[in-house]
């Protein structure tokens, strides 16, 4: 092969691979567009966001949700509520509205009080909705978010009136996702058991509840409703730990209520008993006593009867009237178990097929 022929072919071959690794093409291509956006997102994906970045981010998502952020007086008692939509219904938690029926509403842009009726309070899951008499121009509803995306170590903003702080926002991660956490019954909560909450870093105290919790894209993933208790501080709230609602068990609530004016599924799944926690001979909490057995019910239909001890639900010990709530959680209704129980000293296990709360 001719020498000056042979250098002639390396050398378009070499400009042939610089072309490809620049990633250049004709000037009319859209493939040269397609190839630069791409690298200039990948970029900007690699190099962290600094902390004016990161500020900014929550100076939008504040301005953005705190809007529909409401502080709730109920009586000589204050709390939280989110804008649920532009008809005037407001989500907040069945403890923060106790028993009154009527509510001073003040919104984050302004001072004056709304007045707000009781449209529903579901105690089981904690969760109210109320409505306002007026509408004011400009109410703005919140954005829910989809619970199943919610992961562990996103940041999230607590949004609400701790201590009657109005428009007050604290900052953590979520820290967990799916906890079953039972309320106490004291200082107005509601006792109840409910489950896939999800745990927050962000503070949380008492006038939080019923706020909202937000991420960085200005979507409420939940509704602050307590925090845990630190029996070796007196039963103080621990530090750092707190816990809200799953934004999609409060739509699913809430679009019943403000439809039906109630809730007509409750997606919780009930044995259909009264019961109370029964000890033994060291006082430890031993299983839960039957008092009542509704009739129709799941234990009516089983053959469980008043006075029998129940000790297990499937195959979960049963010690008390807490821990039977926080089995059934973990259920549906139409689910089939089995319910241990004890009668007259001798141990009994019947199949059940679960009711609804």
């Amino acid at each position: 092969m001719d020498a000056s022929l042979a250098r002639a072919r390396r050398v378009v071959a070499l400009v042939c691979f610089a072309v490809l690794v620049s990633g250049c093409s004709d000037s009319g291509s859209p493939g040269k567009e397609e190839d630069s956006t791409r690298q200039a997102a990948a970029q900007e994906a690699a190099v962290p966001k600094s902390g004016s970045d990161l500020q900014s981010d929550y100076q939008r998502v504040i301005r953005d949700v705190l809007p529909s952020v409401v502080q709730i007086q109920a009586g000589s008692d204050l709390g939280s509520g989110v804008v649920y939509d532009d008809k005037g219904h407001i989500v907040t938690n069945a403890h923060v509205v106790g028993n009154e029926k009527t509510f001073r509403v003040t919104t984050a842009n302004s001072e004056d009080p709304l007045t707000a009726s009781l449209v529903y309070s579901y105690p089981e899951q904690d969760l109210a909705v109320i409505k306002l008499d007026k509408v004011p121009e400009g109410l703005k509803a919140a954005t829910l978010g989809d619970s199943a995306k919610v992961e562990v170590g996103q940041i999230v903003l607590a949004m609400g009136s701790p201590l009657g702080l109005s428009s007050s926002v604290t900052q953590g991660i979520v820290s967990a996702t799916g906890r079953t956490v039972s309320e106490g019954r004291t200082g107005g909560g509601t006792g109840a058991t409910i489950g896939n909450m999800v745990q927050t870093s962000a503070a949380i105290n008492p006038g939080n509840s019923g706020g909202a919790l937000v991420n960085l894209d200005g979507q409420v993933i939940g509704i602050p409703t307590l925090a845990a208790t630190d029996p070796d501080i007196g039963g103080g709230a621990a530090p750092g730990i707190g816990f809200a609602i799953p934004a999609s068990m409060v739509k699913t609530i809430a679009d019943q209520i403000v439809s039906e004016g109630k809730v007509t599924d409750s997606g919780r799944a009930a044995l259909g008993i009264v019961g109370r926690t029964v000890v033994d001979e060291n006082y430890r909490a031993a299983g839960v006593a039957v008092v009542e057995v509704k009739s129709g019910d799941a234990a009516a239909q089983a053959g469980i009867e008043p006075g029998d001890i129940i000790t297990r639900l499937g195959r979960v010990a049963i010690t008390s009237i807490t821990s039977l709530s926080e089995a059934l959680v973990a259920h549906q209704p139409g689910d089939r178990t089995t319910v241990t129980f004890t009668r007259d000293g001798v141990e009994k296990t019947v199949d059940v097929t679960l009711g609804e709360q």
